[in-house]
C-alpha cells in the first residue's frame, strides 16, 4: 500500500529546461527501480497540466515508509540533488483521494510503423502502405517525459495518464517506471 510519499521539486535552472531535468530525474528513478526489481513503488506528477501538456516540475514517489527509506538511502539521485529540493518521507493525508497514474502508448507516426512492418515482415512498400494508412496516426494530448530506453538507447516520449479521481484505493502493482498496473496512489 502506498501510504507515504517523497516529493522531489525541481529548482528553476537557467541552463536546463524543466522538461529536460524531469526526463533526467525520471530516467534515474527508472534505472533504480529496475535494479531493485520494485513493484510496490509508484509515482505521480502533482503539477501536471494538459494545456499546455506538461508533467510539471514535481515528481512524487509513493510507497511504504520502508520502501521509500530503502530507495532514498541509495545514491540513485547522484548529480540531480543540486537541481532539486527533496522532502522527507511523510504520510499521505488520510482524507486523500486516489487515482491511477499509468503509461499510455499511441501510434503517432504512420511512416515509422510502415518501416517497422517492412523490416519485421519483409513486406513491400506498396503492401505496407496499403495496410497502414495515414489515418492510423493518433494525436496525443497527454503530458510526457522524454527518456532514453535502457535496452535500445533510443530516446522516446513516455506518455503519462492520470486516471479519474476516486474515493477508495485500489491495490495492485507498479511497473519499473513506477506507473500503475492497476494500483492507485493517494492524490492530494
Amino acid at each position: 500500500m502506498t501510504s507515504h510519499y517523497v516529493d522531489i521539486q525541481l529548482r528553476p535552472d537557467p541552463d536546463f529546461p524543466a522538461g529536460q531535468l524531469m526526463g533526467a530525474l525520471f530516467s534515474k528513478l527508472h534505472r533504480r527501480l529496475v535494479a531493485l526489481d520494485a513493484s510496490a513503488i509508484g509515482v505521480s506528477f502533482p503539477a501536471h497540466r494538459l494545456q499546455p501538456r506538461d508533467v510539471g516540475n514535481r515528481l512524487r514517489i509513493h510507497a511504504t515508509p520502508t520502501d521509500l527509506d530503502s530507495l532514498m538511502d541509495t545514491a540513485w539521485l547522484g548529480g540531480m540533488r543540486e537541481y532539486a529540493e527533496i522532502s522527507e518521507v511523510a504520510p499521505a493525508p488520510t482524507d486523500a483521494s486516489h487515482r491511477t497514474v499509468s503509461r499510455r502508448q499511441f501510434k503517432t507516426n504512420a511512416e515509422r510503423l510502415r518501416r517497422r512492418r517492412m523490416r519485421r515482415h519483409n513486406e513491400s512498400e506498396a503492401t505496407v502502405l496499403e495496410r497502414i494508412p495515414d489515418s492510423v496516426e493518433q494525436r496525443v494530448s497527454l503530458p510526457f517525459v522524454q527518456i532514453r530506453s535502457t535496452s535500445t538507447g533510443q530516446r522516446f516520449s513516455l506518455f503519462i495518464e492520470h486516471g479519474p479521481v476516486q474515493p477508495n484505493p485500489e491495490p495492485g502493482q507498479f511497473n519499473t517506471y513506477g506507473l500503475s498496473r492497476g494500483a492507485t496512489i493517494p492524490w492530494f
